[in-house]
């Protein structure tokens, strides 16, 4: 079960939201495609110098959400990983590796951008429509 979600987080191509709060509570919701799931406990990724590495400063506690679309609301697919950050950094081999593939896909111009590499803990897998189900009946 673990291995599915593991490889449904890494599908490529994909864009997910990652939503982050401040201290004040006010939430901001951004794309990002690259969260990468390494372990069934562990998402890397990497951000710029920007509103969501602010929030994650201030609080650690994030939901990255995938989703892919269905002929009906019940129909689609996707999944909501609730995590919290336990590293960030924004010097090291960890960053360096994220900039030098991001370049791959963005150029190096838009791998320059890239100010930090996170490493998050998942504390909790949801269905992206809940019904009760498990993850692995929406994916």
């Amino acid at each position: 079960m673990q291995s599915n979600l593991i490889e449904y987080f890494n599908k490529a191509p994909r864009l997910g939201v990652l939503s982050t709060s401040g201290n004040d509570g006010r939430v901001d919701s951004a794309v990002f495609g690259s969260p990468q799931m390494v372990d069934e406990k562990t998402v890397i990724a990497a951000t710029a110098n920007n509103r969501t590495f602010a929030n994650l400063l201030e609080n650690p506690h994030a939901m990255y959400t995938i989703m892919e679309p269905g002929d009906s609301i019940t129909d689609w697919k996707g999944i909501r990983v609730y995590m919290k950050l336990k590293e960030h950094s924004t010097s090291g081999e960890l960053l360096e590796m994220i900039r030098t593939q991001a370049a791959n896909f963005v150029g190096e111009e838009g791998a320059k951008l890239i100010y930090a590499a996170l490493t998050f803990e998942v504390y909790e897998v949801r269905p992206l429509v809940d019904f009760g189900q498990g993850w692995e009946k929406s994916i």
